[in-house]
């Protein structure tokens, strides 16, 4: 079946594949901006932003607040581990129990840490009227629909990897 758009549809096609593109470039550009100053993925960076923010916290709780699975969380703490940002410390309350703690190399990675994209979209989100954050959002969860995207885990982090879909049984 051959579908005809008119010019007007067509140029709102490429004009919300170019904007669509240029969010992913974005988002390209800063990790790989973030990987050379700081050698941490945006993601990475969000799990030492959460950890040295709270100073101590469990991977179940790391996974919840990111809104990740805990595998994820295990695989990009094993990282930071393997960078001595942070550590895993056994609990002071409970022996079977593991917390992540930021080291002083991790603080002093943080402070040299370019501000992170998903911090310049939240300052810009929330100077929005209410009715425009909630259009955006339904927009973006459309787009996301549109995409085949609704059961990927994913994160308040903007970031091209890292954070890995589910695997789907066939």
């Amino acid at each position: 079946m051959l579908i005809r758009m008119t010019s007007v549809a067509n140029s709102r096609m490429d004009d919300s594949l170019i904007a669509l593109r240029r969010i992913l470039r974005a988002t390209e550009l800063y990790a790989r901006d973030l990987a050379y100053a700081v050698g941490l993925t945006p993601a990475q960076l969000r799990v030492l932003q959460i950890v040295d923010e709270r100073d101590s916290i469990t991977p179940k709780s790391l996974a919840n607040q990111m809104g990740v699975s805990q595998a994820t969380v295990s695989a990009l703490v094993d990282k930071l581990v393997a960078q001595r940002l942070v550590e895993r410390v056994p609990s002071e309350h409970d022996r079977r129990q593991i917390n992540v703690t930021v080291t002083t190399e991790g603080r002093a990675r943080l402070e040299n840490a370019p501000d992170a994209l998903q911090q310049r979209y939240v300052r810009a989100f929330l100077d929005l009227a209410d009715w425009e954050q909630a259009q955006l959002v339904a927009t973006l969860e459309r787009v996301a629909d549109m995409l085949d995207a609704r059961g990927l885990d994913a994160s308040p982090v903007l970031t091209t990897g890292e954070i890995r879909a589910p695997k789907r049984p066939y």
